[in-house]
């Protein structure tokens, strides 16, 4: 069962991040973990087996008595059951814990001409609308466009997409006010 878990989970971080390994009966809208976020492993009674480490670039984080054990792609539930697992080999009914101390993963990037350009967190249902906001709007020398950058799925060609922000506010296309995604670039020119 554990190295069918850590498996899928490898095959998980080697493809998308939109696909994730959920505990059985889990929320389908749980989150999940992924690079950049810092994960608290708590295992009760055993100060020394808990640990506070970051999903690093290759998406496993480094556990004491299991070593590196796949993360990213997997809920805080399903990363849960993984670690009590291995840990059964070493301690007698292990009660493990996996929090999410900080979320680095949902990031999006604004740039271009706007008061503020960054890194902004990705909130749930953020819309390109929303990042503009976020990053005060644009400055009297935007053209009043976006572009929107967008990693392919597949890793081999990005997406570019264009959109005239007075059509989004105007309401002449709406559906252009798009939902964004982790690893968005919006270029305001």
């Amino acid at each position: 069962m554990l190295l069918l878990v850590l498996a899928r989970g490898a095959a998980v971080a080697q493809t998308t991040q939109t696909t994730i390994t959920r505990a059985e009966d889990e929320a389908p809208d749980a989150y999940g973990i992924g690079i950049g976020d810092v994960l608290e492993i708590s295992v009760w009674k055993n100060p020394e087996l808990s640990v506070t480490v970051p999903v690093r670039p290759d998406g496993r984080i480094s556990v004491p008595l299991l070593g590196d054990v796949q993360a990213a792609g997997m809920t805080p539930l399903a990363l849960k059951q993984v670690l009590t697992q291995g840990f059964k080999e070493y301690v007698t009914a292990p009660g493990v814990s996996v929090m999410v101390k900080e979320i680095h993963s949902r990031r999006i990037f604004v740039t271009g001409e706007v008061v503020h350009p960054g890194a902004y967190d990705l909130q749930p249902s953020t819309k390109l609308m929303q990042a503009l906001a976020l990053a005060g709007g644009t400055t009297p020398y935007s053209r009043g466009r976006v572009v929107l950058l967008r990693d392919s799925r597949d890793g081999k060609t990005d997406q570019r997409f264009e959109y005239k922000l007075d059509a989004i506010i105007s309401g002449k296309r709406p559906q252009d006010n798009v939902l964004l995604l982790p690893g968005d670039t919006l270029f305001f020119p």
